[in-house]
């Protein structure tokens, strides 16, 4: 018997058991049939999709954008009424952070803050702005529920340090940025995505860290969206624009310096797995 299966609750149905395993090959499994089930409600929504020509409206936002990911939310949140971990997820985490992690909360937070401070909302819409507004809740409630909230769970439950948590839940997040090579972007302009991606995903995992919540990187993320696909193709001319369109940057830079430093485990106790079905508390060396 492994070391995880030692640790598994034996109530409950087989498909709970199967997920309280955990592991980065479940975790990978969740996040493939994630896609293929988002990816699919958007196939279906095709054929009744409006004629929206103009992409920067309300209309063509909520549809093409919202209407999916919130779709998308739904399965997720379905996901975890079956096998019981909402609560779990949007609790206390088991192991918490060090004081320097607030640097990726900071350094994200303050170019979202700059890149809506130089929006030029004289040019848009009321209702495009309020769109997307909602469309970066959506994407950040789903994308980070999926990768720091399951992905991350998964991971402890089978006992694997922080650091390999954060990789794995990072590269899974940017794993799932790798489609846009299927609506035509470059394959450049992906791996640079890539990129950024996989760094974000390391700042959110520190901010999950640092704030002990799933509810901050949700809506850390849920900030960072809207700033970039408005302030990008309508901003002011000022230098504080220039410089929130260099923001990319330094969030890489955190991102993959931080790995470096990224320490602790959230250990797992037998008695304690057995009553609860989940981890239990943690060390950060």
């Amino acid at each position: 018997m492994s070391r995880t299966d030692q640790h598994v609750n034996t109530e409950g149905s087989a498909w709970k058991r199967f997920w309280e395993r955990g592991g980065w090959w479940r975790a990978l499994i969740l996040v493939v049939g994630y896609f293929v089930l988002y990816q699919g409600a958007a196939l279906a929504l095709a054929p009744i999709a409006p004629s929206v020509d103009d992409t920067e409206s309300a209309g063509y936002v909520l549809f093409f954008v919202v209407l999916p990911i919130f779709i998308g939310g739904v399965i997720l949140i379905l996901f975890g009424l079956s096998v019981g971990w909402l609560r779990e997820l949007f609790g206390p985490q088991p192991i918490r952070g060090r004081g320097w992690m607030w640097i990726a909360v900071a350094v994200v937070l303050l170019f979202n803050v700059l890149r809506f401070a130089t929006i030029d909302y004289a040019a848009l819409d009321f209702g495009y702005v309020a769109a997307w507004l909602l469309a970066g809740l959506c994407i950040g409630f789903a994308e980070e529920l999926l990768t720091r909230g399951y992905v991350v769970n998964l991971m402890r439950k089978a006992g694997h340090p922080e650091i390999a948590v954060a990789l794995v839940s990072a590269a899974l997040f940017a794993a799932l940025h790798a489609s846009n090579l299927l609506t035509g972007q470059s394959l450049f302009a992906t791996l640079l995505q890539l990129l950024y991606t996989f760094a974000f995903g390391i700042c959110m995992y520190l901010t999950l860290r640092v704030t002990g919540n799933l509810i901050w990187p949700i809506l850390l993320h849920a900030s960072t969206d809207p700033s970039i696909f408005l302030q990008g193709p309508h901003h002011v001319d000022s230098p504080l624009a220039t410089i929130a369109g260099f923001g990319n940057i330094p969030v890489i830079l955190v991102g993959l310096l931080a790995i470096i430093f990224i320490r602790g485990r959230v250990t797992t106790d037998t008695d304690a797995a057995s009553a609860v079905g989940g981890t239990t508390p943690a060390y950060d060396r």
